[in-house]
This record gives structure tokens, C-alpha cells and sequence, in this order.
């Protein structure tokens, strides 16, 4: 798959390119296919790619609500949200709407080709995006995930979300998801409190 064709939507042009240059150093072979727009997208890619990476806030159309139109037209695709903001509640609806993973637009050049590398060979499967997939556990969580147990054993040590994320091979903006899920989970609106609560329940040792 290091040959795959990677479809890149996003209304900067200069953004786009930098982000090609990346994709192109780590992954010399892929076809990488440039669109400033989802309509673009939607109707003028020559061919169905392996992976779209997508802007999660586009003009008109946004990235969120374009996620539903391109799994409709490739709905064995996986799209990779981008974004240059940290929005936990975005990136939640995102995952609702189907997207494979979420990648922040000031993330390293290497954790960039790493995570769609990653999503190309299948094993970037987080359990939070397939709870989120169904939208009740979203609005009423009724467990903690096994990704999410782990972040909060490592918010209970302390760990910031930077350490956290790098200790167990994600992104900092996916351990922000987890942990927002965490807080939902155990209705509370800090770390602090979520561990305090969390000690209370029994969730920790």
C-alpha cells in the first residue's frame, strides 16, 4: 500500500503543497491527487483513492459534513480528518460522521506519514472511533473504552497529554479525545476531578 493514491482536500493551496512534499518524502511511491474543494473532490478525482485526507474546516461544505458525501460515493475509504485546531467536540462529530483518524495540521512531518501509513496497512484502529460510530454511546456513555482506561490509569500518574500521547504511540489531539470521552464518561469537567471520581468508583487501583 506504500503505492496507494492518497486524495488531499484542502481549500490552502500552500498548505496542500507543503503537506505533499511530506507525504511525498515519506511515501516516494504514492500518487497523491491535490483538491481546494469537496466538490472538486467529489466529481472531478479521476479515480477512487486508498485514503482521503480532508480538512475538517472547509468553506461552504466543512470537512465534518463532507465525511457522509465521500463515504457515500467510496464507502470503503477511510478519511483522515486535518485540522489546525484543537476542537475536541469537532473531532467527536467527525468520528460520529465516519472518519478513520484525526491528525493536527502542526504535527510532525514523520507522525503525519505514520498515521495515514498506519490507516493504508489497516492497524490504526482506535476503540474510541468504533464507540463513537454509534451515536448513543456518545451522548450517554455507558462504559470506558480499553484505549480510554488506559489514559486515565496515565492521567492518574499525572502525566500531561503530550507524555500520555507519547507513551502510547498516538497523537496529542487523539489523547485529548480520549480524555474528553473520560470526563463525559464519569460527568465531570476536569482531570483532576475525573481521577478523584474515578478513585471513588473503583475505576482505579
Amino acid at each position: 500500500m506504500l503505492n496507494a493514491k492518497i486524495l488531499l482536500i484542502d481549500d490552502h493551496a500552500m498548505f496542500r503543497t507543503g503537506l505533499r512534499m511530506v507525504l511525498n518524502s515519506g511515501l516516494p511511491d504514492a500518487q497523491i491527487v491535490e483538491a481546494g474543494s469537496l466538490n472538486h473532490a467529489l466529481h472531478h478525482a479521476p479515480e477512487m483513492p486508498d485514503i482521503v485526507l480532508l480538512d475538517i474546516k472547509m468553506p461552504g461544505l466543512s470537512g465534518v459534513e463532507g465525511i457522509a458525501l465521500l463515504k457515500r460515493k467510496w464507502p470503503q475509504v477511510p478519511v483522515l480528518m486535518l485540522s489546525s485546531q484543537d476542537e475536541p467536540e469537532t473531532v467527536h462529530l467527525a468520528m460520529t460522521r465516519g472518519a478513520a483518524g484525526f491528525i493536527s495540521k502542526v504535527d510532525t512531518a514523520d507522525h503525519i506519514v505514520e498515521v495515514v501509513v498506519r490507516i493504508l496497512q489497516g492497524e490504526f484502529t482506535e476503540p474510541l472511533v468504533q464507540a463513537l460510530h454509534h451515536e448513543n454511546l456518545v451522548d450517554t456513555p455507558t462504559h470506558l473504552t480499553p484505549r480510554q482506561c488506559e489514559v486515565l490509569e496515565l492521567l492518574n500518574t499525572g502525566m500531561s497529554n503530550k507524555l500520555i500521547a507519547k507513551h502510547l504511540s498516538l497523537s496529542e489531539n487523539t489523547v485529548r479525545v480520549h480524555v474528553q470521552g473520560i470526563l463525559e464518561f464519569l460527568q465531570v469537567s476536569g482531570r483532576s476531578e475525573a481521577v478523584f471520581v474515578a478513585r471513588q468508583r473503583g475505576l482505579l487501583g
